[in-house]
């Protein structure tokens, strides 16, 4: 991971600025499918200083794979919206950050309809075995995206876990986040 692109979304007085970076991180999503890629991480460099995410999306990886990422246009009606800069190497003597995504059981609706549908319960038998205090309040930040294999809508939470100084390697998933591999912060 020694480059680095930064996609900014610009102000747009209809859409907030989630709900286009939502939007910006499906599309990448379905480049990343259709390129089988697992060497393309992501982060939200300014996730602390302009809460809850920014507005800006950092796409890491080698210089051969992310001119192949932005050789096609995939970014579609998508590019009047952002900001696209120069693809540049990482700076020398960075940190490092793992970036993941998180799952909160926060609907117990939902999980009372899933546990009907796996174990063939009724509504009453499942209300029994999940009460409405297995919900939790979370304040991870998230993105509203959609699936490529679902093609559901579904919140992402992401996490930033603490900054290392050490790089840890492994493999990211098609949203360019990893439980194991860490990328360049700066």
């Amino acid at each position: 991971m020694d480059y680095y692109l930064d996609l900014t979304v610009l102000p747009d007085p209809e859409f907030r600025e989630t709900t286009l970076l939502g939007a910006l991180v499906s599309k990448l999503h379905r480049r990343l499918v259709a390129l089988e890629a697992d060497d393309i991480g992501i982060s939200l460099p300014d996730h602390e200083k302009a809460p809850p995410l920014g507005r800006r999306l950092r796409v890491h990886g080698t210089q051969t794979r992310l001119a192949t990422l932005m050789q096609e246009e995939w970014l579609g009606g998508m590019r009047g919206q952002l900001e696209i800069a120069l693809l540049c190497a990482v700076p020398a003597d960075v940190l490092h950050r793992g970036v993941r995504r998180r799952q909160f059981k926060t609907n117990a609706e939902r999980l009372r309809r899933r546990r009907m549908r796996r174990h063939g319960e009724t509504y009453e038998e499942a209300q029994s075995r999940i009460p409405d205090s297995v919900v939790r309040k979370v304040k991870t930040p998230f993105l509203t995206v959609n699936s490529s294999s679902s093609g559901q809508r579904f919140s992402l939470f992401i996490e930033h876990e603490p900054v290392q100084i050490e790089p840890q390697p492994g493999v990211f998933n098609t949203y360019g986040l990893s439980r194991e591999a860490t990328i360049p912060w700066f």
